[in-house]
């Protein structure tokens, strides 16, 4: 089984396609200051890349997401059908090395280019949830912004989806 961190960070990715579930229309809006749907989804693409494959592989799986989504990058309002499509092949590859995560693991800071980093993989882990839940929030205000009414709770079935697991030993 997975470690728990990352059961949490997969019912977060699911409440976070739940809030972005708009029309490829309304995602390329822009609320200023806000960014647009679709660049969230690219931009949290973009994170998770960087941090569950190209920090333990060396790999860019889709560059263009690491050319354009990064943080600080500028703002745009890409087709959300293209970041979904980027978004899905990047959490499916990143999912293999989530699923073999550790305790252990998590607590090893990244090495990059040979040196040892300031980051350690479990304060990635927990950046990236805490990111996806921000703009989450910030996607919602949007789909608010622009009338939607369908919102459903915030936070979805988190009892049946993701309780809480205890950590084992590793």
């Amino acid at each position: 089984m997975p470690h728990p961190l990352v059961l949490q960070l997969r019912f977060t990715r699911s409440e976070f396609k739940r809030a972005a579930k708009v029309s490829e229309e309304d995602a390329v809006k822009r609320v200023l200051p806000m960014n647009s749907i679709s660049w969230t989804i690219g931009h949290l693409a973009w994170q998770e890349q960087r941090y569950f494959i190209y920090f333990p592989t060396g790999k860019l799986l889709v560059p263009d997401v690491h050319e354009h989504f990064a943080f600080g990058s500028p703002h745009s309002t890409p087709a959300a059908r293209d970041m979904w499509a980027a978004w899905n092949r990047i959490t499916r590859a990143a999912d293999k090395w989530l699923d073999s995560l550790t305790t252990k693991k998590l607590q090893q800071y990244v090495v990059h280019d040979g040196k040892k980093t300031r980051w350690m993989y479990g304060n990635l882990l927990l950046r990236v949830i805490y990111h996806y839940w921000y703009h989450t929030g910030e996607n919602m205000a949007v789909r608010k912004i622009l009338g939607h009414t369908d919102f459903g709770y915030f936070v979805g079935n988190i009892d049946g989806k993701a309780p809480y697991r205890p950590e084992k030993r590793s």
